[in-house]
């Protein structure tokens, strides 16, 4: 085993009691061993990565994902875009969007870009931030099991990547008619957006468990 790379334990023998792991390319279960700080182990069969000990993880997912919900206050408190038509400026919300679609009878799809980008972000970084803030300050958050089944359901309805998209299609094609002025809250979803996919990435789904038991 290298400082870098690990290779998992494979079945041991029947009645033996060991912590195992699936893999999720292959699915072969194998024992889980301890790792030396910054090391990965790998399949015994495919080599695919089953797990790594980053002894930072927590607090480098913890701050991604605060300044994520930073980002996602500002992206909602300032106008997302802005149209100047004759020397008029007009400009919106993303919330101000949803209202003008809901007016206009368009609430299906007013209730989609409420879900997809405002509620199902929002509720993936609070139930981030109740889950790793407690365990930074060295307590164990309640009903963890519950939160992080809703942040992963949570998941599956996040669009902000889809959104931006849109929307900068929808300008690309307003540049003949208006002038387009982007607002402060594109620029901050598309940081966001950033923030939160580091943040995910960074996150430790069996260490998250591995320390709730120890505190417990």
């Amino acid at each position: 085993m290298s400082a870098t790379s690990a290779r998992a334990d494979g079945i041991p023998a029947p009645g033996l009691r060991f912590a195992a792991i699936a893999c999720r390319e292959c699915d072969l279960l194998q024992r889980e061993r301890p790792l030396p700080p910054g090391a990965v182990a790998r399949c015994v069969r495919c080599g695919a990565e089953l797990y790594r000990d980053h002894p930072d993880a927590f607090e480098r997912a913890l701050g991604y994902n605060t300044g994520a919900v930073v980002l996602f206050v500002m992206a909602n408190a300032f106008p997302l875009v802005g149209l100047k038509i004759k020397g008029d400026l007009v400009q919106t919300t993303l919330l101000g969007a949803v209202h003008s679609l809901w007016r206009q009878d368009m609430r299906l799809v007013a209730g989609v870009v409420l879900l997809t980008t405002f509620i199902t972000p929002l509720v993936q970084m609070l139930a981030l931030s109740y889950l790793l803030l407690p365990l930074h300050f060295g307590r164990v958050p309640r009903h963890a099991a519950t939160v992080f089944r809703t942040m992963n359901r949570a998941g599956e309805w996040s669009m902000v990547e889809v959104f931006l998209l849109g929307v900068l299609v929808a300008l690309v094609k307003l540049l003949h008619l208006a002038s387009v002025v982007p607002g402060v809250a594109l620029w901050s979803f598309g940081a966001m957006m950033l923030l939160h996919a580091a943040a995910w990435s960074t996150f430790d789904a069996r260490a998250l468990w591995a320390r709730l038991e120890r505190r417990r």
